[in-house]
């Protein structure tokens, strides 16, 4: 069984930056991606980044810039580097992991993902 659990979140102030924090257990074999969501309440989850165990990486228009997608593969631990933040990147942060092979593209969509984290809230005020 692949868990998720994700970490890192909490209240920052506008400009201010956050790491996120991903840590995939169990068995995962061959190509892998992960990605990183976010949703907020009473809203549709968004893409925000993902990443291929080939290292090809994609973000949402929002992220581009300003956040950063990485990997430690032989630890399956995966990062979301957050900077300048805005209040609108208020969100619950969700990490998702699959095996197999996406294009880039892809790597935003919630349908392409199997396995899913909790959630890390992260709070972002003006």
């Amino acid at each position: 069984q692949v868990q998720l659990v994700e970490s890192g979140g909490g209240a920052v102030q506008a400009g201010g930056s956050l790491r996120l924090s991903c840590v995939v257990s169990g068995y995962i074999y061959g190509n892998y991606y992960m990605g990183w969501f976010r949703q907020v309440p009473g809203t549709e989850r968004e893409g925000v980044a993902g990443i291929t165990s080939d290292g090809r990486t994609n973000y949402a228009d929002s992220a581009k810039g300003r956040f950063t997608v990485s990997r430690e593969s032989e630890k399956y631990i995966f990062y979301l580097q957050m900077n300048s933040l805005k209040p609108e990147d208020t969100a619950m942060y969700y990490c998702a992991a699959s095996t197999g092979s996406v294009s880039s593209a892809s790597l935003l969509f919630i349908m392409w993902y199997k396995y899913w984290g909790q959630g890390t809230q992260v709070t972002v005020s003006s």
